[in-house]
């Protein structure tokens, strides 16, 4: 069965009747999991076996936000702590070769975890570049505040993730680091000019552009698209993601639920697929908005079907990995960290 171009979360630890049913019938070509779908290793594993087998696909994509910091869905007492980005970006200032091993080193950890479960896609690394001002919802998730430092660190993320056999998600693409509101709750509007766009935000993804999967910003860039959010703005999709940017990897929207986006879910899906967007993400395990989405998403194909299968193509196998060497490693590097600001 053919898959349809959406992502889907569930409600809780394990797949409800009406929930299978749904997933059978619909064929999402991926999943995501939350908090709310977490409790030990070995029901994590038995929910991601069974996600699969209900779209009878074993390499279904199952993705998580697995970043470090605040952000992080795999939590003690089951799952180690990692650093926040800008621990990364303060060592990178340090010195710029300790900045990107440790960045190196946690990613790759984080995927001999998710590998572990089953988990193949990570919602990492961030290539946003904060702003004075902006909203703290990136805050310290970010790697610096210069495009050049901010692209070098999100590539060696990417290079640790895809060393353990997980796929990276670049984003929020062309950028959130100047937005002035959490996209969980209200639009932002961001007014700086294209020029100014061009040599910060957008000039930090342009080196990651290679990567398989990216996802969308829900931001105003009033100067390029005054009407729409990148999410569903066809002008920013073709003009800047797929130009300027120059990604060319397989594109899904941020949660299509989220209060930044208007309209019906319906609506909104509509408008992510005709913006450009190859695939929907919905995350709050609501039903009812799942098979909105569902209705209104179509069957991957054409450019989209291709981008896909190019992604989980580039999946390679993990490298061996020494965990308790690689953690000592990492943690001699934080503390560097400390001792600079003691």
């Amino acid at each position: 069965m053919r898959k349809r171009a959406f992502i889907t979360g569930i409600s809780g630890l394990e797949l409800s009747a009406a929930e299978r049913e749904f997933i059978r019938s619909e064929q999402p070509w991926g999943f995501i999991l939350f908090k709310r779908n977490i409790e030990t290793s070995a029901q994590v594993a038995l929910l991601v076996r069974e996600l699969r087998e209900t779209v009878n696909d074993a390499e279904a994509p199952i993705l998580i936000d697995q970043e470090g910091g605040r952000v992080q869905r795999l939590g003690p007492p089951n799952w180690p702590v990692y650093p926040a980005g800008a621990v990364f970006g303060a060592l990178y200032d340090i010195d710029p070769m300790l900045g990107l091993t440790a960045a190196r080193l946690s990613a790759r950890l984080i995927a001999d975890d998710l590998a572990g479960l089953g988990i193949t896609v990570d919602c990492l690394p961030l290539a946003d570049v904060p702003v004075e001002g902006a909203d703290a919802v990136i805050g310290n998730r970010a790697y610096g505040t210069k495009a050049a430092k901010v692209a070098a660190i999100a590539r060696a993320v990417a290079d640790g993730l895809e060393q353990g056999g997980v796929l990276p998600v670049l984003k929020h693409i062309p950028g959130h680091g100047r937005a002035t509101a959490d996209t969980h709750f209200r639009l932002p509007e961001v007014d700086a000019s294209r020029e100014e766009l061009e040599r910060t935000d957008f000039a930090a993804f342009q080196p990651l552009a290679d990567l398989p999967m990216a996802m969308t910003a829900h931001v105003v860039f009033s100067t390029l698209d005054p009407a729409h959010p990148a999410t569903t703005s066809a002008t920013i999709v073709k003009q800047v993601i797929r130009g300027v940017i120059g990604f060319q990897g397989l594109l899904m929207s941020d949660d299509v639920s989220m209060n930044a986006l208007v309209g019906s879910i319906a609506e909104r899906t509509r408008a992510i697929i005709s913006a450009g967007c190859d695939m929907v993400l919905h995350c709050n395990g609501n039903l009812d908005e799942m098979r909105e989405v569902a209705r209104e998403t179509p069957e991957l194909s054409a450019k989209a079907l291709e981008r896909a299968n190019r992604a989980l193509a580039s999946r390679k196998a993990p490298l061996p990995l020494d965990r308790k060497a690689a953690r000592a490693r990492l943690d001699g590097l934080i503390d560097r960290v400390g001792m600079a600001g003691a």
